[in-house]
């Protein structure tokens, strides 16, 4: 465990689909929450919630909530080019990096997460939980997206399970 990088980690998949509608998924409040959150609040650099289809931009905010969890996070998009990537703060001051890439009828996702402290609290919760988290997430960003079936735990009476 010596070499084990606990400041950051990067995670990929490819999606079926096209890059428009990924950068989408990623961007606007009604795509998002259709894989990954119970609801996604963005906020323009004035502070003002955005309409949900509206693509996110450079210095908004956002407020996001998962089913079954009470905790919600909150940050900032720190770089958005409105075509394949997109960059945020999370999980305190981690940031998140979202590459798109067409590549033969696929768009590969590279999520990259990194500045992550090390210590304990952190490379168990951040960097063990997050990549977890996240491997499961980007799984049903493919299911949504390929096949329009979400796997998302939703039932308080099955909690917890890997898929929430």
């Amino acid at each position: 465990m010596e070499n084990f990088d606990w400041t950051k980690f990067t995670r990929k998949i490819a999606v079926k689909t096209s890059l428009s509608t990924l950068y989408n998924a990623w961007t606007t409040s009604s795509e998002i929450e259709k894989w990954f959150l119970s609801n996604a609040s963005f906020f323009n650099k004035e502070g003002k919630k955005i309409n949900p289809d509206q693509v996110v931009e450079k210095d908004f905010s956002y407020d996001w909530k998962w089913f079954l969890y009470d905790d919600a996070e909150t940050g900032k998009i720190t770089e958005a080019n409105g075509t394949d990537f997109l960059q945020f703060t999370f999980a305190g001051n981690c940031l998140v990096d979202i590459k798109l890439t067409q590549e033969d009828g696929y768009v590969l996702v590279e999520l990259t997460q990194k500045n992550i402290p090390t210590d304990d609290n952190s490379k168990r919760n951040i960097r063990l939980g997050c990549h977890a988290g996240w491997g499961f997430y980007m799984v049903n960003l493919k299911s949504v997206y390929e096949g329009g079936l979400d796997l998302r735990n939703k039932d308080e009476n099955t909690f917890p399970m890997i898929n929430n």
